[in-house]
């Protein structure tokens, strides 16, 4: 007995027991912290996801128009019901549209990191920031068992839409209308169809300058001329705001815009797939065309249009026509470089209506009644009009001869063509694609100082124009008209997704929401 008391009191074996038993109680509760640490991690994980996916879906519909922010709103309420399986503070798992706060704003600044003012109006809500209702945890197995709690967990989102719009040639014009001291970026431009807009380079931020827009070019000038000309834009969308501007004029690429008239003076004009004109070309030139094809480079002839100033419409006897009349420019912008305009960039749409049917048609054609047949009113009809009147009427007996822009007409040695003579064939505008419709983004100049290359410039406005004529040196001298740098547009309207007679083939705008914090 003796010896078996000495050997259990100097046996060594099961002496770290009582130490493993004290530390159980450290490795259950760091266990207890991980799993709760993680239950609560998850979730705040799922509350993330609930507010994230809530402010996509309210961004989607932050449009602009009428019921944006109901729409938004049901747009996040109705499209939410997560369970939080890892909340157990004694209420619904779900997390419900009704457990949301929104809360709509007019802007964001990236650069500061803060929110633009608060808002209800529709038209000015373009940021919305969720907030989901508060949840807790209580904890499981981290001591004391359900007397501590995680607190209230909640979580937000911030989110808006980017709109971008795309197929359209990266060209821009400073807002005609804007004055010199503006300093508002987002004043507005309002289109009104039938207006002349006379473009013009040489002063950066002159209202009605025209310029370029960055669009992965990659290749300088050519690049810009491809894209100007080719009837496949293979070119980046572009923000509806938030553009960026390109250096330079690039002069060199104005003739890739006459390509869309059937004019092909110098070549391809830097074209790497096709560059077609419209079925339309109805211009202010001739080319040498011993047939019915053109073999030569097109000119102005030497009697082209130009009132005697001060500028006014022509003699109704004919006495003062030119030769040949394309569309032809406001009355009041039809003046030499050398006189003053009666008007600024933009014109008043009032333009020789009579000399154009009278010089194309003839004295006796009934013009008027041609137009209130066809829906427009005759003292008003817009180039645009007339232009898809003449598509549809490509050919119409005058006293027993045909007229319109199927038939060519002669001068000496030369003609002038209404549909493509140049061997490329024209693409029609109902195909969907118009050659001679352009979108362009307007931007404030002065307010946002545009010069050269500029960044995340807001554009007020995307403006459909019609190429009323190409660009072509009018003119010598003092004579002189227009030249190589100078493009005249008239309004159509604001630029749609298939709207205002654009089509969804030309011009595509796409709305993606997009997460910001």
């Amino acid at each position: 007995m003796r010896r078996a008391g000495r050997h259990l009191w100097r046996s060594e074996e099961g002496s770290v027991a009582p130490l493993v038993a004290i530390s159980l109680f450290a490795l259950i509760g760091a266990a207890g912290i991980g799993f709760d640490y993680a239950r609560m991690a998850g979730m705040d994980s799922e509350l993330q996801g609930v507010a994230d996916q809530a402010a996509l879906a309210a961004a989607t519909q932050l449009d602009g128009k009428t019921n944006a922010i109901a729409r938004a709103t049901r747009a996040a309420r109705q499209l939410i019901a997560n369970e939080t399986r890892f909340a157990n503070d004694a209420k619904s798992g779900a997390v419900s549209g009704t457990d949301l706060t929104l809360v709509f704003y007019d802007g964001y600044d990236r650069a500061n990191d803060t929110y633009g003012t608060a808002t209800t109006t529709d038209a000015a809500a373009t940021i919305v920031k969720v907030t989901t209702a508060g949840r807790e945890s209580f904890f499981a197995l981290t001591p004391v068992v359900a007397a501590l709690r995680s607190g209230s967990i909640t979580a937000s989102a911030t989110a808006g839409l980017g709109q971008s719009i795309c197929k359209v040639p990266p060209v821009m014009i400073c807002n005609p209308g804007e004055p010199a001291n503006n300093a508002d970026e987002n004043l507005a431009f309002t289109a009104v169809a039938g207006l002349g807009l006379k473009l013009i380079t040489g002063n950066a931020d002159a209202p009605g300058n025209f310029g370029w827009l960055e669009a992965g070019l990659g290749n300088g000038a050519p690049g810009l001329a491809a894209l100007l000309g080719n009837d496949t834009l293979k070119v980046d969308c572009q923000p509806v705001s938030g553009v960026t501007t390109s250096t330079g004029m690039k002069t060199s690429v104005m003739d890739a815009f006459n390509t869309r008239f059937d004019i092909y003076n110098n070549g391809n004009i830097g074209c790497s797939g096709p560059c077609s004109p419209s079925t339309n070309v109805r211009k202010d030139m001739v080319c040498k065309a011993p047939g019915n094809s053109c073999t030569g480079a097109y000119d102005i002839p030497a009697n082209f249009y130009q009132p005697p100033y001060p500028p006014a419409a022509l003699k109704s006897d004919g006495s003062e026509d030119p030769s040949i009349m394309g569309y032809p420019v406001d009355i009041c912008h039809a003046v030499a470089k050398k006189d003053a305009a009666t008007c600024g960039v933009i014109g008043n749409g009032t333009w020789d209506r009579a000399a154009f049917f009278r010089v194309n048609y003839g004295s006796t054609f009934d013009w008027q009644t041609a137009m209130a047949n066809a829906g427009y009113t005759a003292a008003t009809v817009t180039r645009y009009q007339v232009y898809q009147w003449e598509l549809a009427h490509p050919s119409v007996t005058v006293g027993g001869v045909a007229k319109g822009i199927s038939v060519g007409q002669p001068l000496g040695n030369d003609k002038a063509f209404g549909q493509p003579a140049n061997g490329v064939a024209g693409i029609s505008p109902s195909s969907g694609i118009d050659r001679r419709r352009l979108s362009v983004a307007v931007i404030n100049c002065n307010a946002t100082n545009l010069h050269g290359k500029t960044t995340n410039v807001t554009v007020t406005k995307w403006l459909d124009v019609f190429l009323v004529q190409p660009v072509a040196k009018r003119g010598n001298g003092t004579n002189a008209q227009t030249d190589m740098s100078d493009i005249y547009v008239e309004e159509i309207g604001e630029t749609g997704s298939g709207t205002g007679g654009a089509s969804t083939a030309q011009v595509i705008q796409r709305a993606v929401p997009y997460l910001i914090r």
